[in-house]
């Protein structure tokens, strides 16, 4: 079956016709509306030879010059009756406080013959509707004056008899649609005063078609079973179909974009040929979440201020028996090399229970597990959500994303890290990097990665790096000579930069605006 799907008419031609000059699909056999207007617009395109502007149309015909415009979009969809040219002009028109005083004159005019010989207290004066701006404007022109001194308080004079009121007549020469007469300094001016306003007109330069007639032939917008059987569609004229019209845009779901962008960091991480470490455990023990990473007992990341702790259930009680003792000695002891931090290594804080600060603690987890078999080479990741007891800004949030890389293999250098670094983030489409030293108690060297926010006009931590201590690593089981870089880095910060996204709050929470997920484009890696 064919439908014609572009028939189209204005708004304002469908308020002063009764219905569509051509059937909608929906409306089957419903006769054509006002044939008459299109009908007549076609007989006087018939009398010129060259075209003619459908404003002079409209002043011809005697109707609005959007009625024109409408019956000229029908007339389009009848095929090739007519050919049109779109065209845009200027022209000056009065708003509605400068017909009111084309009418009624301008304010000052009005002050001024509101003033009697004997003049006006001004305060009276003032009262009036175009009492203020009157005045101004008639005391610039010097048509009257104010006498301060009065004794019945300040008073306003005439000091001329007669006035000329050039604005009015100004705006009555605009009206008459003779605004050439007018310089431009003297447009400009009552533009200023909000008098007059320029206005782009568009209009259609109509000439006649390869199908011109005047008579409007109604066009068939569908082929139906009867007029095949019949052979009556021989005999009749089918609308054009438009074959590069759009469909109706199919509904579906819609991937917000830290999703988005999620999928594309694990395709780089799989690119790379990083194996994705199981990170289903929200809920953490302090050892393998601090203790583990040499992090001391009196660190302040592990007060409650900084961190989420579970009251139900508040203590973990599973851990690897040998592997506690060897962390409890380079804790307080020392070893490996190492002094320690000298202090009383106490089991009953390495027990407490918290929402998991880092996914550091999962890749503690799974070099553990390496250490437990013989060592070969790896590069593992993870991207999932961490938990921290901060203040919400523009860029922090209590609950955000982190990915964490980790290549364990003998002899990398903080080279090796920076390297991957740039490969990492460049297959992601960010180049500007920037690493400055930190310290970080599990790390060693440590390093900081700022990429720059061109939103924002600054440079952003987007992540944390370094080469694990062997403090960190010996007691596990792995053996001397195996170094572990690794990295943590935001999912949401990279996400602001990518889509131009200032305020993390944006991004995810309940300020999210929803249109933004439907309309955010796919996030292409760029090469």
């Amino acid at each position: 079956m064919l439908i014609c799907s572009d028939w189209m008419l204005s708004p304002r031609f469908t308020a002063d016709v009764t219905s569509c000059p051509f059937p909608r699909p929906s409306q089957g056999d419903s006769s054509m509306a006002d044939t008459g207007l299109l009908e007549s617009l076609l007989r006087l395109l018939e009398t010129v030879d060259d075209g003619t502007d459908s404003q002079d149309v409209a002043a011809d015909l005697g109707v609005d010059h959007q009625v024109i415009v409408g019956a000229v979009k029908s007339l389009q969809a009848l095929g090739e009756v007519i050919s049109t040219e779109q065209k845009s002009s200027k022209h000056w028109e009065l708003t509605g406080e400068g017909r009111e005083i084309a009418e009624q004159g301008s304010h000052e005019a009005r002050v001024f013959n509101a003033i009697p010989d004997e003049g006006l207290p001004q305060n009276e004066l003032m009262k009036m509707p175009s009492g203020k701006v009157g005045f101004s404007k008639a005391m610039s022109n010097k048509w009257i004056r104010l006498d301060k001194a009065h004794e019945g308080g300040p008073r306003v004079f005439k000091t001329v008899e007669t006035i000329e009121d050039t604005v009015r007549d100004k705006l009555q020469l605009v009206q008459k649609g003779q605004s050439a007469k007018l310089e431009d300094k003297e447009k400009n001016d009552l533009k200023k005063r909000k008098l007059l306003s320029e206005v782009t007109v568009k209009s259609y330069w109509i000439t006649k078609g390869s199908s011109f007639s005047t008579t409007i032939t109604k066009q068939e917008t569908e082929l139906t079973p009867e007029m095949i059987a019949s052979g009556i569609w021989k005999e009749k004229t089918f609308k054009p179909y438009n074959f590069e019209a759009m469909g109706v845009a199919a509904d579906c779901g819609h991937l917000h974009p830290l999703m988005k962008v999620r999928t594309q960091f694990r395709q780089i991480f799989l690119e790379m040929g990083f194996t994705e470490m199981p990170t289903n455990n929200f809920i953490e023990s302090s050892f393998w979440n601090f203790d583990s990473l040499f992090q001391p007992q009196q660190h302040p990341a592990r007060d409650q201020h900084d961190t989420f702790f579970i009251s139900d259930p508040a203590l973990a009680h599973e851990f690897p028996q040998d592997y506690l003792e060897r962390v409890k000695k380079v804790h307080s002891e020392g070893g490996y090399g190492s002094q320690g931090y000298k202090y009383d290594w106490k089991i009953e804080e390495a027990q407490k229970n918290l929402l998991r600060t880092h996914t550091t603690a999962v890749s503690a987890r799974m070099l553990y597990k390496l250490a437990q078999q013989k060592f070969t080479p790896v590069k593992y990741f993870s991207i999932d959500r961490v938990f921290r007891n901060e203040t919400l800004d523009a860029t922090h949030l209590a609950e955000f994303h982190q990915i964490e890389g980790v290549v364990a293999d003998y002899g990398l250098t903080l080279g090796n890290l920076m390297g991957v670094l740039h490969q990492f983030f460049t297959k992601l489409g960010i180049t500007k990097l920037r690493f400055k030293p930190a310290y970080n108690p599990y790390t060693e060297p440590s390093m900081e990665v700022f990429s720059y926010h061109e939103g924002l006009k600054k440079w952003v931590e987007v992540g944390n790096s370094g080469v694990f201590r062997p403090e960190m690593l010996l007691p596990m089981g792995l053996p001397e000579g195996v170094s572990v870089i690794a990295w943590g880095l935001s999912l949401e910060r990279p996400t602001m930069i990518k889509y131009g996204i200032n305020n993390i709050r944006e991004l995810v929470g309940h300020k999210v605006n929803l249109q933004m997920v439907y309309d955010s484009p796919i996030c292409r890696l760029d090469s």
